[in-house]
């Protein structure tokens, strides 16, 4: 496990050296990139004989004990079938991305922040600590942003970062709950403690609140209805990204987390009731999108909404032969799909256009294209000896014994028809058929643009006609992974005739009827069709996000006013308004007061305090108000020095005179006293200052009436001598033991008094040009 801890630690290494290496080897950049994936694979495939034995290899490293966070690395099935595909996907899509970006200035660019999400991804399948799964989780959020909105000159791109970022980091915030909430109850972080304990946690009440919240975060990361809509916006992204981000790797992670904590979640009431229905209802939801679409990322885009819910629903129904589908289906999407994403990419490389109505003939030009996009379309539509053939049975298997199967079968044979045909529209129609015009200079591209996706889809092909193999050594671990029992896992292509096989069957003929119809097309220039999009939940996010954006404007105009004097007022409010309710329930009534006998120099203190306080208000003399000022401040520092705080008054005497010498020269520089507000406000502002003052000399009451025992004031009594060599505590405090937050202050007000030099000397600077001028 070491040694895969260690390749995981090159993609940084590589992610470090991809801007220079894009610079100067171009579309070969990939390939030597490639290697720090293939790496991990290297060492996945080492680990695996022992996986296929039970064994679970672990790593561990300190990080934050404190907050329960800790480096743990987990490898078991599920999290390695996970990792093969990040992995040796993430490979391909280095190669193909450099082809793609050939020329491109910002190349290095994209396989740095491809490398970063490549980390992510894997962190996110080989966590067990929850936290530091939360962690990668948020990585996943930041590079796919980057990613989406790698073409940041235009206006949708950035839109569509934005709205990804917004929704999956919204659920992410609802995952982070609920792993807190989870934790709590375990007390621990470790994923493989909760498994241990799920008794203890179905029988909690609060851990059905910890579903919902960690539901609501796979929901939005898996583009689940009714989140669906920000993963077709993100095809602004470039196709590399879409292949690998939105097809293949992270939109599988909430579906991957939900795998995950079916052991520990599983068992609740709730978990067959919600998800096999979310599941359902965003499968045929994403099918019935993909009609009415002609862009060919965009159709891949909602069966991939699709195919998301298919993977939810079979995790949802909880069965051994539901999850055993859930695993085949994970490899073959991901083989298939992301082979499509690469083929529209490459057609859209040799001709600019994504467009499905002006494609076709481009078989010659393009062998190897479409031979990938004709291998990963029956894949995709489910013909044998594919993989996706394997998965569509299992699929339609677990629908059957599910419960209400005949809706939820007839929903899957339905969204299997409309998927079959965006199969066929992706993969075969800009292939076959007559040259369309304008088409004539198309040729094929570098080596990398069909390599990628013509490999994706023969292992598909490979691994449909070696189901036994496939079955044993990759889905067995995965299903055991998830189960935490023994189940059989055995795949082939012949089951007989029976009812999946004639479900399957049916599936191509209707789907034949759909292509033939082109309904899509049809449906693409139907005006109800496109009215629908206003009632669906895109627009909900639409004027969501405007009246949250048009609530920050009229807040910042509100409390951002420029006026400082009004800032004060709204900090001393709200303060007041928060923090008073709590000091006068703790005081829960008037404290005894108890009179020890003031001295005279107390009293004449105390009262030249409170006279200049109020002559301040009154003053309309600048120099006046100064000297009342500071009458104020050398006031409290002689009554700390009568009260044995020698250092605090030397302190106070040091700031009252700097501020002083401060307003002097300063205050002749601002305009004359002015009365700027009228009698209504300064009541307002004497009411505030007010509740002010009731406010500080309620918490001073509370603290000194209801005061404990400080273990913090003995702590630097016995330390501050012998661990930071100073016999002042105060001071020793404010060097050593709160040293950076000193440095802090310090160093804000330097940058404050920079601030202030740039700004008078430009002003100097003006005036002297304005009077050359003149």
């Amino acid at each position: 496990m070491t040694e895969f801890f260690v390749s995981l630690c090159g993609l940084i290494v590589a992610a470090l050296l991809a801007p220079w290496v894009g610079r100067r080897l171009g579309r070969w950049s990939g390939w030597l990139l490639a290697f720090f994936p293939l790496m991990v694979l290297v060492q996945l495939l080492r680990l695996w004989p022992g996986l296929l034995q039970g064994e679970t290899p672990v790593l561990s490293l300190p990080w934050a004990a404190e907050l329960g966070l800790s480096l743990t690395l987990r490898l078991d099935g599920l999290g390695a079938l996970l990792a093969l595909l990040v992995a040796g996907i993430g490979a391909l899509i280095l190669i193909y991305g450099a082809a793609y970006l050939e020329g491109d200035a910002r190349l290095g660019r994209f396989l740095s922040v491809t490398l970063l999400f490549m980390l992510a991804m894997l962190g996110v399948s080989v966590s067990d600590n929850a936290l530091l799964l939360f962690v990668f989780w948020e990585l996943t959020s930041i590079t796919s942003f980057l990613l989406i909105g790698f073409d940041h000159e235009r206006a949708e791109a950035r839109a569509a970062a934005w709205q990804a970022l917004l929704v999956t980091g919204g659920g992410g915030l609802a995952l982070l709950a609920g792993f807190i909430l989870l934790g709590n109850l375990t007390g621990s972080f470790d994923i493989s403690v909760w498994v241990m304990q799920r008794q203890m946690l179905t029988a909690q009440p609060q851990t059905t609140v910890a579903l919902l919240l960690i539901v609501l975060g796979a929901m939005t990361k898996s583009a689940q209805f009714p989140f669906h809509f920000w993963l077709p916006n993100a095809m602004q992204a470039p196709t590399p990204v879409s292949a690998y981000l939105h097809s293949a790797t992270m939109v599988k992670a909430g579906v991957f987390l939900l795998a995950r904590l079916l052991p520990v979640l599983g068992g609740l009431a709730l978990w067959p009731v919600l998800l096999p229905w979310v599941g359902w209802v965003t499968l045929l939801v994403g099918a019935l999108l993909a009609l009415g679409q002609t862009d060919l990322k965009r159709l891949l885009a909602y069966s991939t909404v699709a195919s998301l819910g298919a993977l939810v629903l079979l995790l949802g129904l909880n069965t051994p032969l539901s999850v055993k589908a859930a695993m085949v289906f994970l490899p073959a999407h991901a083989l298939y799909k992301g082979a499509l994403f690469l083929v529209a990419g490459g057609v859209d490389h040799a001709v600019h256009r994504r467009d499905v109505r002006q494609l076709g003939g481009l078989r010659r030009a393009l062998p190897w294209t479409a031979l990938a996009g004709g291998v990963a379309a029956f894949s995709m539509a489910g013909l044998p000896p594919l993989l996706g053939f394997l998965s569509k049975e299992l699929l339609y298997e677990s629908l059957l014994s599910a419960p209400s199967a005949v809706l939820m079968t007839v929903g899957g044979v339905l969204a299997n028809v409309l998927l079959t045909a965006v199969a066929a529209w992706v993969g075969l129609r800009p292939f076959w058929g007559q040259l369309k015009s304008g088409l004539d200079h198309a040729h094929e591209g570098a080596v990398g643009l069909w390599l990628a996706p013509l490999l994706l889809a023969l292992v598909g092909l490979l691994a449909g006609a070696w189901p036994g193999e496939v079955g044993r050594w990759l889905i067995a671990p995965a299903v055991q992974a998830v189960w935490l029992e023994p189940v059989k896992v055995k795949l082939s292509l012949w089951h007989g005739f029976n009812l999946p096989l004639l479900l399957s069957l049916l599936t191509l003929v209707l789907a034949g009827g759909v292509y033939a119809l082109q309904l899509a097309q049809r449906l693409a220039e139907a005006r109800w069709w496109a009215a629908l999009g206003r009632f669906g939940p895109a627009t909900w996010y639409e004027r969501t996000l405007k009246a949250v954006l048009g609530f920050a404007a009229w807040q910042t105009r509100l409390l951002q006013s420029g006026y400082l004097r009004r800032y004060i007022l709204w900090i001393v409010f709200l303060s007041v308004a928060l923090a008073l309710p709590l000091a006068l329930l703790s005081l829960g009534g008037l404290p005894p007061v108890v009179w020890s006998g003031a001295r005279f120099y107390d009293v004449i203190l105390v009262g030249i305090i409170i006279v200049a306080a109020f002559l301040v208000t009154r003053s309309r003399s600048r120099l006046a108000t100064i000297a009342l000022l500071g009458s104020i401040g050398y006031s409290i520092a002689i009554l700390f020095l009568l009260y044995s705080a020698p250092d605090l008054a030397m302190t106070q005497f040091a700031v009252e005179t700097l501020t002083v010498i401060l307003f002097v020269l300063v205050i002749y520089r601002l305009p004359k006293f002015r009365q700027l507000s009228s009698r209504r406000r300064r009541l307002w502002d004497v009411t505030v200052a007010v509740l002010g003052g009731v406010m500080m000399t309620t918490l001073m009451l509370v603290v000194s009436w209801q005061g404990q025992d400080s273990q913090l004031a003995s702590y630097f009594m016995h330390n501050s001598l012998s661990q930071a060599f100073g016999r002042n505590v105060v001071n020793v405090i404010l060097v050593d033991f709160r040293g950076f937050d000193t440095l802090g202050e310090i160093t804000v007000l330097a940058i404050a008094a920079i601030g202030v030099f740039a700004l008078l000397k430009g002003g100097a600077v003006r005036r002297a040009q304005g009077g050359e001028d003149e």
